[in-house]
């Protein structure tokens, strides 16, 4: 029961960072609808399961279907909430389940676990998806194995008001620091963070050389690197608000924060403020040590079905390939402001012209992937229990790194 809720609380804090790149498509499309039948001579109808923006989905159908116009293979991506139970319920269902499925990388592990998953290479060469972003590429692949192509991934970003910044924004984190103390009066504020959210701290612990959890699935909570990014962190955070998602935002949008750390997902809400938004990456912030911020990133990518990948290879590879098109990336970013996975997609102006994108693709030379892990998926309560009670406690940094580590111990043998 505790391994179902954490992975259920996992999955929807993912889809929730990830539902922001569609800000600029309103208007969402209808998917057709489509069996997991068999595959004919006559016609071959695959269906992906999704649970993100209908928008972008209708997006990559269209281009897909476009691509696929010729060889009687139609597409459709049908929303399905709660995607990983439906996937648990019905992922090994030749009739009643998908083909494919398209969702947030860090939910891979899960689903390999489950016995649902093909790895793409059982379908498609490595020459089909060899222009992807290595980071994006490493996202999808789990024990070795590439089980996902990347479409298109998100970052967080520096995003600031133009209007209410002063001067240049700086290229280090003390000059960051420094200009907050000076513009921070306790009513209005230089910058706001989630400083409590391990999502929003991970480029602080990221970057100082510490990790939330390894890929041996043993929590760092306590490794020596991350506590002393954590208490880096600290004295940002005392200056950035309570840390909570609903106040820095309406801060940022009231105008009452010259600067937000946050992803695409929030694009929509600033232009109805009519704020002049301006970006920068995390990497370009240079930490004491000498690295820079090294956000997670979160990619969403396609994978295919056990019983998809035996009984309609084809098919499933003809649509990877055309997925694959550096067309698709250009269709997402100039329709739904997504940045493509495919570096190819950077080669058209519109996209390599998209400020947001281009810091999310500079983000992307440093940025780590989320654990893709299903342990991850118990990690984030200690993670930011440990880190409220730094920032919002004053507890001790030791006691506290040593307490919450035991408790992510024990969480994570409790799923065995």
């Amino acid at each position: 029961m505790k391994k179902k809720l954490a992975i259920l609380l996992c999955v929807s804090m993912t889809v929730g960072l990830l539902a922001g790149c569609g800000g600029q498509n309103s208007e969402n499309g209808n998917n057709k609808g489509a069996s997991g039948g068999g595959e004919t001579a006559e016609s071959t109808e695959i269906s992906i399961w999704h649970d993100g923006d209908e928008a972008i989905m209708q997006v990559i159908q269209d281009k897909v279907n476009e691509e696929l116009s010729k060889e009687n293979i139609t597409v459709s991506f049908e929303k399905k909430t709660g995607l990983t139970d439906q996937i648990k319920l019905y992922g090994s269902d030749e009739e009643n389940g998908p083909d494919m499925y398209m969702y947030a990388h860090d939910s891979l592990g899960t689903f390999v676990e489950m016995g649902v998953l093909s790895p793409i290479t059982d379908v498609v060469s490595e020459d089909v998806y060899q222009d992807m972003l290595p980071m994006t590429l490493e996202a999808g692949q789990y024990k070795g194995e590439q089980y996902l192509l990347p479409i298109y991934y998100e970052t967080l970003l520096f995003m600031y008001n133009k209007d209410l910044w002063e001067g240049e924004v700086p290229n280090t984190t003390e000059e960051l620091y420094e200009y907050m103390s000076a513009h921070t009066d306790g009513s209005t504020y230089a910058l706001v963070n989630q400083h409590s959210t391990a999502y929003n701290v991970a480029p602080v612990i990221n970057g100082f050389g510490g990790y939330i959890i390894d890929e041996n699935a043993k929590p760092g909570l306590n490794d020596e690197k991350t506590k002393e990014a954590i208490e880096y962190n600290k004295k940002f955070a005392e200056l950035e608000a309570d840390g909570d998602y609903n106040t820095i935002t309406t801060l940022f949008n009231e105008g009452k924060a010259a600067a937000i750390i946050g992803g695409p997902w929030l694009v929509s809400g600033i232009r109805d403020a009519g704020i002049d938004l301006g970006i920068k990456s995390l990497a370009e912030f240079e930490l004491p040590n000498g690295n820079t911020l090294i956000p997670y990133s979160g990619v969403q990518g396609i994978g295919v079905m056990k019983q998809a990948a035996e009984n309609k290879k084809d098919a499933v590879a003809k649509v990877f390939t055309a997925l694959a098109d550096p067309s698709v990336g250009v269709a997402l970013a100039e329709e739904s402001n997504c940045a493509p996975a495919n570096q190819t997609s950077y080669e058209d102006e519109s996209v390599a012209g998209n400020e947001m994108i281009a810091a999310m693709k500079s983000t992307a030379e440093v940025a780590i992937p989320m654990p893709n892990i299903p342990e991850m998926s118990v990690m984030w309560g200690p993670a930011e229990a440990l880190l409220a009670a730094v920032n919002k406690s004053s507890a001790d940094i030791d006691s506290a790194a040593d307490q919450y580590q035991q408790e992510a111990e024990t969480a994570i043998a409790d799923m065995q």
